[in-house]
């Protein structure tokens, strides 16, 4: 008899688990919300500076609309896009839309943005020279390595007088696109994530401003130049589109495109990053 009651329990306890599903936005059985109703459960990837930095602030009011959130930090490009994918996020919040949508249709998947949040300005540093024009022939220029970023930098760099690119190729230039070079410059690609690191060792490094904020950098300060604020890359909220229209990534895009969390954008990072709506 002992045998058959503790059978019966095993399959009551593993029909329970199974109930359970995979689901990430899921009700967490409190009743936090203004209305009494339970509380949504979001995991949301994010890099941590702005991204975290930007989703805690709008937090703790989302939480009052019955939707908590759970940030998973991340420091590199890569892992956010895999993760949400495959479902073990239910929103990422790290990247502007070009390199999303490149790099869902590498990794076929069916990735879609649902909100723009803001503008981080790309800027060129250099811990041996104040000017640009200080730049010696032949100097070591660090960029990104990735494709959709190397365009973005090769048309601030020609902006900013450094080369001259083929005509037409806009953001989408390479290196080979490269017609005119006088000082001889020598590009090196790297992670984006590695640019603050080896500032010291080269003579200008193009760096993504989410990466040059950890490394203590102050973009409207420190930089030699700055992308101009209608730079079109403007950084997203990224879903499975299957669960776009979902009720509680709705309340995360209201939140994240409030008046309020534009002046906290605004004062904050003091032009740093911008609003992008």
């Amino acid at each position: 008899m002992k045998k058959l009651l503790l059978g019966a329990m095993t399959l009551l306890l593993t029909a329970s688990l199974i109930g359970c599903g995979t689901d990430n936005a899921k009700e967490d059985g409190t009743s936090g919300a203004k209305d009494g109703s339970k509380v949504v459960t979001l995991k949301v990837g994010a890099s941590p500076v702005p991204h975290e930095e930007i989703l805690k602030q709008v937090a703790p009011k989302l939480e009052q609309e019955g939707v908590k959130l759970e940030i998973v930090p991340f420091t590199d490009y890569v892992q956010p896009n895999l993760q949400l994918g495959e479902g073990q996020l239910d929103a990422n919040f790290f990247q502007h839309i070009p390199y999303l949508e490149d790099f869902a249709k590498k990794h076929n998947l069916d990735l879609t943005h649902i909100a723009s949040v803001h503008i981080e300005p790309m800027g060129a540093y250099s811990q041996k020279y104040k000017k640009v024009e200080e730049l010696p022939k032949g100097a070591q220029i660090a960029i990104p390595n990735d494709v959709t970023q190397v365009g973005r930098v090769l048309a601030l760099l020609e902006k900013n007088g450094l080369i001259k690119l083929k005509e037409g190729v806009g953001i989408a230039g390479t290196i080979k696109d490269i017609v005119e070079n006088k000082q001889e410059y020598q590009f090196k690609e790297l992670e984006a994530a590695m640019l603050p690191r080896v500032l010291p060792e080269v003579d200008l490094a193009v760096i993504n401003t989410n990466y040059a904020l950890e490394a203590k950098l102050v973009p409207t300060k420190d930089a030699l130049f700055l992308e101009d604020k209608d730079s079109p890359y403007a950084n997203v909220l990224a879903v499975r589109t299957a669960d776009k229209d979902k009720e509680a990534l709705q309340k995360l895009v209201k939140a994240l495109n409030s008046d309020d969390l534009k002046k906290f954008i605004e004062q904050n990072y003091k032009g740093a990053i911008v609003p992008a709506f």
